[in-house]
């Protein structure tokens, strides 16, 4: 069977970090995600019975403190997407994974593991991490060659699937002997792989080694000139990479119920705390905003990780997303407050608005 994230004539749409105690957003509201077992397999089914084309987790270790100890409560995505793998039979299921803190041979183990368990719908998601703190409960330094440790990475990946002897691996980072590992995943030369970058090196390590970039955007009528760069380096290196980008929903029957439900959540009871904590990290050590973004846009923090705001009727929010198309992206992850109450009227009400543009 081909991918599921395989056909660019459509505008492909995945739930994001539903893994995740609160998903995306930072709030107090009692309805925020709880994030259990349970929820993740009930958000799942809502998901793919409702047309969603992937489920991509984040991978954390630690959280943002705040009232919530915001997404301290998280599993870990290997295991994850294996068994929601084998509980769903449609979309593409991702792992995310920290370079510096996985070995290469066992992610090559884990990710064909969850290429076989889902019939070939397996995505990695490859991320060099930006928390220190994070990175220090494992006695790691996040340093400047993250991405030319990725480079090793994936690299080493390939050839393990497609080596039919044994092999040696010396490098900067990796210095391996008799390399095998079996079985080889289902996709060839390797699962579907992800980036999310909005810095030049991991844009560069994007073009060179995945299918797909995510990336964020402050205004749309900012949007095509990202989606030009990427473009760009892949074609400098002869590849054609699918830009995704990320968006947090509120979708009301009308407008003012939409806006309301935001500002309850993403400014009146946000957990200002995790909120500041997580900005200021971001800010210090991640490339993954405008630094315009940190200043006009808390709410977007506490809404959804400082990413674009889909909030209104399924009309309104139909509209944007085809103004994000118009602009180049083929894809989109989306959070919400609540995935299990909330996709279900999503996937009702805006994806045949889509269809109808064209866009599904």
């Amino acid at each position: 069977m081909s991918h599921p994230l395989s056909d660019r004539s459509r505008f492909n749409l995945g739930v994001f970090s539903a893994n995740a105690d609160g998903g995306l957003a930072i709030t107090t509201v009692p309805e925020r995600w709880r994030a259990s077992w349970a929820d993740n397999v009930a958000a799942a089914r809502a998901a793919e019975d409702g047309g969603m084309d992937f489920f991509l987790p984040i991978a954390r270790w630690a959280g943002f403190g705040g009232a919530m100890r915001t997404r301290e409560h998280s599993f870990e995505t290997f295991t994850w997407a294996a068994a929601l793998g084998a509980l769903t039979s449609r979309m593409a299921i991702f792992a995310t994974v920290h370079v510096p803190l996985v070995h290469p041979l066992y992610a090559a183990k884990a990710l064909a593991t969850v290429d076989h368990v889902s019939g070939g719908r397996a995505g990695l998601n490859i991320v060099c991490g930006w928390n220190p703190a994070e990175f220090a409960m494992f006695g790691v330094t996040p340093d400047a060659d993250g991405y030319d440790r990725a480079d090793e990475w994936i690299d080493i990946i390939e050839r393990a699937y497609a080596a039919t002897e044994p092999f040696d691996y010396d490098g900067r980072f990796y210095r391996l002997k008799g390399v095998v590992s079996r079985p080889a995943s289902l996709q060839s030369p390797r699962p579907v792989t992800m980036n999310a970058a909005f810095g030049d090196r991991g844009r560069t390590f994007a073009a060179r080694h995945c299918d797909m970039l995510f990336t964020t955007f402050t205004e749309i009528a900012e949007a095509p000139a990202h989606v030009a760069d990427i473009k760009a380096r892949g074609t400098a290196v002869g590849r054609d990479i699918g830009v995704y980008t990320v968006c947090h929903v509120v979708c009301r029957p009308s407008q003012d119920e939409a806006e309301a439900a935001y500002y309850r959540y993403a400014v009146a009871e946000a957990d200002h705390a995790a909120v500041a904590a997580h900005m200021e990290g971001k800010r210090r050590s991640a490339r993954s905003h405008d630094d315009k973004a940190f200043d006009l846009y808390a709410q977007r923090f506490a809404g959804g990780a400082g990413s674009y705001p889909l909030v209104g009727t399924p009309e309104h929010i139909a509209a944007e997303i085809g103004r994000i198309a118009e602009a180049g992206y083929i894809g989109a992850a989306l959070s919400f407050v609540n995935y299990t109450d909330e996709l279900p009227f999503f996937t009702a009400s805006v994806l045949p608005r889509l269809a109808e543009m064209g866009l599904r």
